[in-house]
């Protein structure tokens, strides 16, 4: 009976012991961590110093009302667990508890927020806690859950109907031995009253007779004491007395009870004895008091034993309250732990983050170019330390290549501004291509050229971007190639026939091509220049060697007429024919070989103040009385152009080209394309500007051939098949060449806006004024006057 409280007792004891030892460690470990705080650096998530000292305090104050509680409610301290220190205890517990939520709350909504706000760090700093929540989280409250069903169970095992019966049975072994005694003494002392009250006869003749009876009524039950006492309890007479057992007065109770008839009986506990007292009805006022030892054992055992059972009794109505208690206590252990290791792992998170936050954002600044950013080393970081010097050193290393690369990109900048500024003065183009053939430099001569933007070639292979070139560096990659090749390609450009001389080198690095460099210049003025020269001379020598027999042809043709035609009788008709058709033919080769000799011995100008639109009118008038089928108008500003030119020569080009638009407009008649309505138009047209003249020609022809339009100004090319020499453009050409001037060829379409076919032929001269006199100006030199034909105005 007594080891089961023992052992429930003993079991609290250790399970005070083992919280307070934990909770020190605990209090421990959070002092070290408060004194490190003082000289950390704070995460800039967390609340700051402050709200950490708070929390640890927190913390701290609520391990030690756990405690507290827990030694209160096991009654190991001198504080009763009343109901109101009970309350109070947990009221303060739950009260720590509310403020560690509060805090860890605030916490977490601060990673919440800057996990929003993607601040760097923040997401590996919500791993972190959650993964500290989680381990601390799962090992207290498994504890809790084993530690309350446990303590549950124990307390149902010890308080089952088993050990209950036990605790009974032990009770009434130990009171029926007290029985046992105390109906033998009952016993005795009612034969001893009966056999002394007998002798009260024999008692009253002698008195001294009395103590003999009780005496040896006393021995003969084996009583070690037997006293006479009065009402009042005085002892009058000691028949027999246990020198071992002190005499103990019987309570006034007890006689009492006697004096009623009853014969009580009592325990003395301290003395280790049973007495019983009883009424002697023969001697008024007189009671039998007899005592008998009991084993101090017995007794001791029957004392614990009902006091067991009592304290057994009373847990086992507070077995709920117990449970509850121990339950609460439990709880507020496993929260204090529990909230403890997430703000421990809140604090450690940002210690551990910080550096990487500070990594991450020094990342950033380094994405941006700014290598000036450096992490601070410091001590207690440990691996990540290292990392912040590696990045550091990491940094250093950058900034000095990039500093070198600088210096070595403005080095090549310097040399690429000079290779532009010399490629700027070089006429010719130059593109500059990779090992993968693939163009990665275009001078501005060679957009000009190519009439292409530098954007649209940069970067594209060059085979896709300048096809026609590609012919070239097609040959020059063939490996028997021993010169570098050079070739003469035509191509169209805005329209225009340009002719290009190309030369492609190759660069080499050891036995690997690096890349090419393509050299092109526009050739097209000299290879026109080369073949007038050349048709020129060509030229001269026809004009030479027809035009010495022509003369004695076509004179021996009309002497044959004028000597044979009267004596001719048979057929004068056809002998007439043939010497006129000798003779036509003959003045129309001389006029050919006159056109050659003119192109040939092209005179040079000479330069006078002449008023352009009298060249012009002069050229347009012989026209409008040769053919009035057709409409020559005339658009000339009211003001003199005056300029430096030789009129006749003016005149002449003028001439040719309304000669072409004439021709043109009768070849479009005669092929029967034409509306009914359709009318044949000449229009010659002045234009001046600030320091130029233009002067077009445009018709409503057949109009110019789109491929090869610019072979049209070199000699012996037409498109009228016999009926030309191929010679009037050359000359307007030469002729605008020796004036400074331009000749451009267009359609129609372009220039008048409207839907229909026909030329645009344009001279372009410099306006060039008279050293010794300068030309009047009667209005704006840009207010021009449609002028028209006679017969037009005639109707």
């Amino acid at each position: 009976m007594p080891s089961i409280v023992e052992t429930l007792r003993t079991r609290t004891h250790s399970a005070a012991a083992w919280l307070n030892k934990h909770t020190q460690l605990v209090a421990m470990r959070l002092r070290t961590i408060l004194n490190q705080v003082g000289d950390d650096e704070q995460p800039g998530l967390d609340p700051g110093k402050l709200m950490v000292r708070v929390g640890l305090v927190t913390v701290v104050l609520s391990l030690i009302s756990a405690l507290l509680t827990f030694l209160i409610l096991t009654g190991l301290t001198p504080i009763v667990p009343r109901p109101e220190v009970v309350v109070g205890a947990l009221f303060l517990n739950v009260s720590l508890i509310i403020a560690m939520i509060i805090i860890v709350a605030s916490q977490i909504s601060g990673l919440v927020r800057a996990w929003r706000e993607k601040v760097a760090g923040a997401r590996l700093h919500i791993r972190i806690v959650g993964l500290f929540s989680l381990i601390a989280a799962l090992p207290a409250i498994l504890l809790a859950i084993a530690a309350t069903v446990s303590f549950a169970r124990s307390l149902d095992n010890w308080f089952s109907d088993r050990v209950r019966a036990i605790i009974d049975n032990s009770v009434d072994v130990a009171r029926t031995y007290v029985a046992e005694h105390s109906q033998v003494i009952r016993t005795d002392i009612v034969n001893m009253t009966r056999d002394v009250n007998a002798a009260a006869d024999e008692v009253s003749k002698d008195p001294k007779r009395l103590k003999e009876v009780i005496l040896s009524q006393a021995a003969l039950r084996d009583l070690p004491s037997a006293f006479l006492i009065d009402n009042a309890g005085k002892r009058e007479l000691t028949a027999l007395e246990d020198q071992k057992l002190p005499f103990t007065l019987p309570t006034p109770a007890a006689i009492h009870e006697a004096e009623a008839g009853q014969i009580p009986l009592s325990v003395s506990m301290r003395d280790h004895r049973i007495s019983a007292i009883a009424k002697l009805d023969a001697f008024p006022g007189k009671y039998l008091y007899v005592s008998r030892g009991i084993s101090p054992t017995v007794l001791r055992h029957l004392d614990q034993t009902e006091r067991n059972a009592a304290e057994y009794t009373a847990l086992r109505r507070a077995r709920g309250g117990l449970k509850w208690a121990h339950g609460l206590m439990y709880l507020t252990i496993s929260m204090t732990a529990l909230l403890a290791a997430i703000w421990a792992g809140m604090w450690f998170a940002g210690r551990f983050v910080a550096p990487i936050r500070r990594l991450i954002a020094a990342a950033q600044e380094v994405s941006t170019g700014n290598l000036q950013v450096a992490l601070p080393e410091k001590r207690g970081e440990g691996d990540l330390r290292r990392l912040s010097q590696t990045f550091n050193t990491m940094t250093r290393e950058l900034k000095h290549q990039r500093d070198a690369l600088v210096t070595a990109n403005e080095q090549l900048e310097i040399r690429r501004r000079f290779m532009e500024a010399v490629l700027s003065g070089v006429s010719a183009g130059v593109i500059g291509l990779d090992s993968q053939d693939r163009i990665t430099l275009v001078s501005r001569s060679a957009c000009e050229l190519l009439g292409v933007e530098q954007d649209d070639l940069v970067g594209k292979p060059f085979t896709v971007a300048l096809p026609e070139l590609a012919q070239v560096l097609e040959k020059s990659n063939e490996p028997n190639l021993k010169a570098r090749p050079q070739e003469q390609i035509s191509t169209v450009v805005e329209g225009e026939e340009r002719t290009y001389a190309v030369r492609i080198t190759h660069e080499k690095a050891g036995d690997q091509d690096v890349g090419s460099v393509v050299t092109f210049d526009d050739v097209t003025e000299l290879v026109v220049a080369q073949r007038t020269s050349a048709w020129a001379d060509v030229a001269r020598r026809i004009a030479h060697e027809i035009k010495n027999p022509l003369t004695p042809i076509q004179l021996s043709a009309e002497r044959l007429r004028r000597k044979y035609g009267e004596r001719i009788e048979g057929d004068r008709e056809t002998f007439n024919k043939l010497t006129e058709t000798i003779e036509r033919q003959a003045g129309h080769i001389k006029g050919m070989v006159d056109e050659f000799a003119a192109f040939a011995r092209m005179p040079k100008p000479e330069m006078n103040p002449t008023d352009v639109r009298d060249a012009v009118q002069e050229a347009v008038l012989l026209f409008r009385e040769a053919h009035p089928n057709i409409e020559y108008p005339l658009e000339i500003p009211r003001a003199p152009i005056s300029s430096l030119l030789d009129r006749r020569l003016i005149s002449q080009a003028v001439t040719n080209l309304v000669k072409n638009a004439t021709e043109a407009i009768e070849t479009a008649a005669q092929s029967g394309d034409k509306p009914a309505d359709w009318h044949g138009r000449v229009t010659t047209r002045v234009r001046p500007e600030s320091d130029r003249v233009h002067i077009e020609v445009i018709d409503n022809g057949t109009g110019l051939p789109r491929q090869n339009r610019t072979r049209l100004l070199e000699p012996y090319v037409t498109t009228k098949g016999h009926k030309g020499t191929g010679l009037g453009l050359a000359m307007v050409q030469k002729i605008t060449e020796q004036h400074g001037g331009t000749l451009t060829l267009e359609d129609a379409a372009c220039v008048t806006g409207e839907d229909t076919t026909g030329a645009v032929v344009r001279i372009t001269l410099p306006l060039q004024e008279s050293p010794h006199k300068t030309a009047e100006s009667g209005g704006s030199p840009n207010t021009t006057d449609q002028t028209e034909s006679p017969a037009t105005t005639s109707g």
